[in-house]
């Protein structure tokens, strides 16, 4: 192993593309991006080719994106904010 450790380029061009969805307010495409990023990393961790530091660190970044997109659908938010008054 050399002195830096390659990154999973798929993993990582999910995880862009969920960024990138995020910050246009493509909402479907951020749901599907999310999802799309989700298996990616179960499937990786179920095969064995993430570390667990690396495990720790997109679970890290997969359940900060799940907290920002808690409320983040198509729901009547009317509803969401008379919940919070």
């Amino acid at each position: 192993m050399g002195l830096f450790q390659r990154k999973n380029t798929e993993l990582e061009s999910l995880l862009t593309e969920l960024q990138m969805n995020l910050e246009n307010n493509y909402k479907d495409l951020a749901i599907q991006a999310r999802g799309d990023a989700e298996a990616c990393f179960s499937r990786l961790v179920s095969e064995g080719k993430l570390n667990p530091k690396m495990q720790a660190r997109y679970r890290a970044c997969l359940d900060t994106y799940a907290k920002c997109m808690e409320h983040y659908d198509h729901t009547d938010i009317s509803k969401f904010l008379k919940e919070r008054l």
